[in-house]
């Protein structure tokens, strides 16, 4: 007679979690962010100090999405054999020169190259950062990493240019870039210290870019990704317009309540990033489809219910909640679906991220002047929807990955 005895079952544990290291990487990814939109809460200073207009001024911001949506896609092909630990470390070296150029530049010239060299840092560092993070967590905990460097994101949008502008009052505007320098000098010897060895992939090439987009439903997902940045940027670059249109008993609302209004969405949007990331790698898929849709019904909401100041607060935070964390879901989106072309699907979202910023920054103004804000939040949220539609389409093409 035969007997079967059952088979014993082992799992494996996962090792810990380097905090250091995820924690250091929010901290670099809040900085780039603080300083590429630092200049939007300084621009009459710049410009009257350099001797320029303000509009001039503005084009520091410019630049430097232009230069992460050529540096995003290519930097993993011009370095092809560098490790990833060492790359990231040099997007910090990079950054602590752009800010230290700003502060000392005495003309426009030199101030627009130094941030087209913080445009480089700042998408190298987002273009390889989804990498780094399966390095230390693994791709089973792949959005519990990422969640740490989009929280830097989030508390930039919420702090971090806030800071600067009252560090500004104190201190002369030069001396707040100076001292962004040192800070991301200190944290590029951190990186250095932090971050484990990330060899790069052998797989980097045009080639693999292009290949990747073809692979069942992630040229999809990618247009979807676009669509859905593109939507949330027309409508939210005039965000200030549409909460001036809240009123109460008749009466048009204080300057202190539309403050008030954009720090509930800034706070929704580091909360919504927190628990989003604690969940998100089982749920992404949900999420990419449902966080969109979910924008857009807030979007049109701080339209139509302007007369009612609570509940556009309420939209407000869920705009945010939702937004905020949007990067933490494509980047698990990506980390799942192409676990063996990290690089490349990191490349692709930052250039659709930066690419959807430049065409909302052009077109939208044009369909203000020529529209109105209501009718801008109407497309916004129509991009949205379709955005979440080729997504849900995506998930269908790739099967149940």
């Amino acid at each position: 007679m035969t007997t079967t005895a059952p088979v014993p079952v082992t799992t494996t544990a996962l090792p810990p979690l380097r905090y250091g290291a995820l924690t250091v990487m929010m901290a670099m990814s809040f900085l780039l962010v603080t300083a590429e939109f630092l200049p939007g809460g300084v621009l009459t200073e710049i410009a009257a100090d350099v001797g320029v207009t303000v509009g001039q001024a503005g084009q520091m911001v410019s630049v430097t999405a232009l230069a992460g949506l050529i540096v995003a896609p290519t930097i993993g092909l011009a370095l092809p054999r560098l490790d990833r630990r060492t790359l990231l470390v040099w997007m910090a070296i990079g950054a602590t020169v752009s800010n230290a150029a700003v502060a000392i530049a005495p003309n426009l010239p030199l101030l627009l190259l130094g941030r087209v060299l913080l445009g480089a840092a700042l998408s190298g560092f987002w273009a390889m950062s989804i990498t780094v993070a399966a390095k230390i967590a693994g791709t089973e905990r792949l959005g519990k990493a990422v969640m740490f460097t989009s929280a830097g994101t989030s508390l930039a949008t919420v702090a971090g240019v806030p800071i600067g502008v009252m560090l500004s009052e104190v201190m002369d505007w030069r001396a707040v870039f100076g001292f962004a320098a040192l800070v991301t000098a200190l944290l590029a010897i951190a990186l250095r210290m932090l971050l484990p060895k990330v060899p790069a992939e052998s797989s980097a090439s045009l080639r693999t870019l292009v290949g990747t987009l073809r692979l069942p439903g992630i040229g999809l997902g990618v247009a979807g990704h676009v669509l859905i940045v593109l939507g949330h940027f027309l409508a939210f670059t005039y965000i200030r317009l549409a909460l001036e249109r809240v009123h109460e008993a008749g009466q048009p609302i204080d300057a202190g309540v539309i403050i008030a209004l954009l720090a509930v969405f800034g706070l929704g949007g580091f909360v919504g990033n927190l628990v989003i990331g604690m969940v998100i790698d089982r749920t992404y898929r949900m999420f990419a489809v449902v966080s969109p849709l979910v924008i857009a019904v807030s979007v049109l909401m701080v339209i139509a219910l302007s007369g009612a100041p609570m509940l556009v607060g309420v939209a407000a935070f869920v705009w945010g909640f939702f937004f905020a964390s949007w990067l933490l879901i494509v980047n698990t989106w990506v980390g799942h679906r192409m676990p063996d072309r990290l690089e490349a699907g990191g490349s692709i979202v930052v250039v659709g991220f930066q690419g959807a910023i430049m065409l909302a920054a052009a077109v939208g103004g044009l369909l203000v002047d020529g529209w109105g804000v209501v009718p801008v939040y109407v497309v916004g949220a129509v991009l949205l929807a379709f955005g979440a539609g080729l997504f849900g389409l995506s998930n269908r093409a790739g099967g149940r990955q």
